[in-house]
């Protein structure tokens, strides 16, 4: 037997699963100082955990013998954060269980109440849910808790974050008080610990985040963009990994929609779980997942917890990760199972010390890397044609006859050309970001329209930390303006001035002076008196600024004023 220290059932259950080792968690579960002792675990997604409470919890569960008792009133509690993770709970536990016997009752909104009540009153051994609805069946007396002799709060976390903190309480309150509590948790803010300190006795600590941190599985990836082309390049890096399916992590439901309306409008097959979505809309998303039908998930944290699909190679985090615990928790959706997975933050530029340092405190060694270009994507897609195409495969008659047909009329170049044609506008079309690359290696370009051009000047400059890479979408914003229709961008020690086609001046100035408010006095736009000076710094174009360190902040407001003087040293400009 290869888990001599298990129950005979158990150790079978996980042979005949596949397993050989137990993974870092679920080994030191077992241990014999963590035996009949509440369990405070830190522990990743993708480590195992479900299998290691299930573990834990089986010298209250199981006799002599590995087998469970007839089945009565629950045992063992086992509660998740959303319906998707408990049912995978469930299951996880169903087949670890199996051979002794036991019978797992799930209750999740979402599904038939009484039949769920039904089923606690044939009896069972191990119930899993979701806080409200286990907490609905304890106040209508369908659910008795009064044997349960083990607890379990899986992603207890993510539990307090969504408001379940008293009805974590009131199903606790409802279990004997000399019952086991386990409590899993990917992090450990000071709620955890409180909760820990009311509920636990004595608790023996677990921590296994150390060991499976960075997720050896997974390649990390940063890219550093203008904060005005996030979106397009979310759409690049869809294009150029073509993963088999990708979630897109955003903080908040709005941003959720805005993205998902996004990409659907430019032709990805995409779906939204958020907060706002229904149960049956959930199901939908996710079975479209599945089948295939839909390759994108655009997801808040909450609502991608328990989601468990195989095929996800690519996980973006569109917005930041609270901290290096969310990160590892959102990349864990990928590389799982012993496959590759891709991560990869999206970090505007004046955020990027910060990541940093959440990359080192995460021990995470990420590569950064540019935005994939067009030029980049274009070469990818004929490298995938190219092995797509090549490949063999079985001609069928029907296919062969429409091959000889189309011989028939046109020559090979003109098919291959065609189906090359065809699979390019199945395709939504790379985006061009502002910024494209160091200056230097590029040059001065002329660009039609510029001949006759006026210079406005912004009192901000190297001293503010001026940078075209934040100051063009600033002023593109202000001045209801385009980035193709401003020039030059020159930067001074103490302002920074940038052309406009004279044939546009006289709007974009009336624009930013309707765009300011009665606050706006910080920041100023104003019509320069000439070119700058000899030996200002500058760039040629909006595709062309030269690379700069981000600036501290960039959420300074700015309006059209009398002439601009420069800027007091302090803090840095805001958008």
């Amino acid at each position: 037997m290869t888990f001599p220290n298990l129950p005979s059932s158990l150790a079978e259950a996980l042979t005949a699963r596949g397993y050989t080792d137990l993974t870092a968690v679920q080994a030191a579960v077992v241990q014999d100082d963590a035996k009949d002792r509440d369990l405070l675990v830190s522990a990743q997604t993708g480590s195992g955990k479900t299998v290691a409470f299930g573990l834990a919890m089986a010298g209250e569960l199981l006799d002599a013998d590995g087998r469970l008792p007839a089945p009565g009133l629950p045992l063992a509690l086992v509660i998740a954060p959303t319906r998707e993770l408990a049912l995978q709970v469930a299951k996880e536990l169903s087949w670890l269980y199996a051979s002794a016997g036991a019978r797992v009752a799930t209750c999740v909104g979402g599904m038939d109440p009484s039949r769920e009540r039904r089923t606690l009153s044939h009896g069972t051994h191990i119930v899993v849910g979701t806080p409200g609805r286990l907490r609905d069946h304890v106040e209508r007396g369908a659910l008795d808790l009064s044997q349960a002799r083990v607890a379990v709060l899986d992603e207890a976390d993510e539990m307090l974050d969504m408001g379940f903190r008293e009805e974590l309480e009131a199903l606790l309150d409802a279990t004997p008080q000399e019952r086991r509590t386990l409590l899993f948790s990917a992090t450990m803010p000071k709620p955890i610990v409180a909760l820990a300190r009311r509920y636990q006795r004595d608790a023996h600590r677990i921590s296994t985040v150390g060991e499976e941190r960075g997720h050896g599985d997974i390649a990390y990836q940063a890219i550093a963009v203008a904060p005005a082309d996030i979106e397009h390049a979310v759409i690049n890096l869809l294009r150029f990994h073509e993963a088999e399916t990708a979630i897109l992590f955003c903080a908040t439901r709005d941003n959720v929609r805005h993205l998902h309306a996004g990409l659907v409008e430019r032709g990805f097959s995409a779906v939204a779980l958020s907060g706002e979505h229904s149960q049956n809309e959930r199901n939908a998303a996710l079975q479209a997942l599945r089948d295939r039908r839909a390759r994108v998930c655009v997801a808040t944290d909450v609502a991608a917890r328990g989601i468990d699909l195989p095929t996800v190679t690519l996980v973006v985090h569109v917005e930041l990760p609270r901290d290096a615990e969310a990160l590892q928790h959102r990349s864990g959706r990928t590389g799982r199972a012993g496959k590759k997975g891709t991560a990869v933050l999206i970090v505007p530029y004046p955020r990027r010390r910060r990541v940093e340092m959440t990359l080192k405190q995460a021990k995470i060694a990420a590569e950064w890397l540019p935005v994939p270009s067009a030029e980049d994507i274009r070469a990818k897609d004929r490298e995938r044609l190219m092995e797509k195409l090549i490949a063999p495969i079985e001609i069928e008659d029907d296919d062969r006859e429409i091959a000889e047909a189309l011989l028939e009329q046109k020559s090979p170049l003109e098919i291959a050309a065609a189906l090359v044609q065809a699979h390019r506008a199945s395709m939504p079309a790379p985006e061009e970001l502002i910024d494209r690359g160091p200056a230097e290696q590029r040059g001065p370009v002329h660009r039609p329209g510029f001949d006759d051009t006026v210079w406005f000047a912004i009192n901000i400059g190297r001293r503010q930390n001026a940078d075209p890479r934040w100051i063009l979408p600033l002023i593109c914003r202000r001045g209801h303006v385009t980035k193709q229709e401003i020039g030059a961008i020159r930067i001074g020690a103490g302002e920074t001035r940038f052309q406009v086609p004279r044939a546009i001046a006289d709007r974009f100035a009336k624009e930013v002076a309707k765009s300011a408010g009665p606050d706006d006095e910080d920041v100023r736009i104003a019509l320069a008196d000439g070119p700058p000076p000899p030996g200002t710094r500058g760039d040629h174009g909006p595709n062309d600024r030269a690379r700069r360190g981000p600036p501290r902040n960039h959420d300074r407001k700015v309006h059209a004023a009398r002439p601009a003087k420069p800027h007091h040293r302090g803090k840095p400009p805001k958008k």
